[in-house]
């Protein structure tokens, strides 16, 4: 059923992406996606407390049911959406060589190419999220309810920077103040790994989250506005794909370090490596790093 529901959730969002990009308009695309943003990091720090809650009152089915609930709100908010599609020419070309065509299209798009793989090498290297129970337990020795608090951090970052962006103009420039977004990031990861105060921990893991969604945005503001509308949603579904390799694979990578090197170790080598990458994609990538304004 996980199974299932990951393949779902595979065709979802990029469907869901490039019908945002076919309803909002290219001129306040920035904006919205910082609202997006926003309200999706505000239901990854409320949800997992809710959920948390509901399951130790109610027990697993009640908790499941109204996760089911919520699902089949979202369902009937996107039968409520009314809009005209833009006029497409059809073709009877296979899944594979839509796929394939995203692909190369993406890899013609040197800006797009740069700063898809900066997310996807960042995160999968400077990703600290799988190890917070060791951080927790062992090394901040906080228990149960810190690791909570731990976990909600970068998302409460996230929200802040989210709502901060939303009330701001967009960047005049967006490819350096992406670089250095992950800059920041890969710092505040290193931070985390070398803080042994509880505190220090939370607030390098909420701007951590912070620069992130600095990243985000500008990452997912340039796909809409480069790519074709006819090619949204095939470039999204590569966009998916890194994203998912970046956070599942990192995990792995980040207990394969651990297992080898030990925890902190393992975080403050990640986020230097992330750093790395960085400058590495600043000298390779031109088109990046001058990358003017793009809302």
């Amino acid at each position: 059923m996980i199974f299932v529901s990951g393949i779902a959730r595979g065709i979802l969002q990029p469907a869901r992406q490039a019908l945002g990009a076919e309803i909002i308009p290219r001129s306040v695309y920035q904006n919205a996606i910082a609202w997006r943003s926003s309200t999706w990091q505000t239901a990854s720090v409320i949800g997992p407390a809710l959920g948390g809650l509901l399951y130790g009152f109610a027990g697993a089915l009640a908790s499941y049911g109204v996760a089911t609930l919520l699902m089949l709100v979202a369902l009937a908010a996107f039968l409520m959406v009314r809009y005209a599609p833009s006029p497409r020419s059809l073709d009877r070309a296979s899944m594979f060589e839509e796929l394939l065509s995203g692909l190369r299209f993406v890899w013609s798009e040197h800006a797009i190419l740069a700063a898809l793989s900066l997310d996807l090498f960042s995160v999968f290297l400077g990703g600290a999220e799988a190890l917070l129970p060791v951080f927790a337990s062992e090394i901040l020795k906080v228990g149960p309810q810190g690791l909570g608090l731990l976990r909600a951090a970068p998302a409460a970052g996230a929200v802040t920077m989210g709502i901060f962006l939303a009330h701001r103009p967009p960047f005049k420039r967006a490819g350096r103040t992406m670089l250095l977004a992950v800059a920041v990031f890969a710092l505040a990861i290193v931070g985390f790994g070398l803080s042994r105060h509880y505190y220090l921990s939370l607030a390098l893991l909420a701007l951590s989250g912070m620069a992130d969604n600095v990243s985000v945005v500008i990452r997912s503001t340039l796909i809409q506005l480069l790519t074709p509308a006819h090619m949204l949603g095939r470039v999204s579904a590569v966009n998916s794909i890194f994203i998912g390799s970046s956070n599942e694979l990192g995990a792995f990578e980040s207990g394969v370090a651990a297992r080898l090197f030990g925890a902190v170790p393992a975080v403050v080598l990640g986020g230097s490596a992330a750093l790395a990458v960085v400058a590495l994609t600043a000298r390779l990538v031109p088109p990046l790093r001058t990358l003017g304004r793009i809302g």
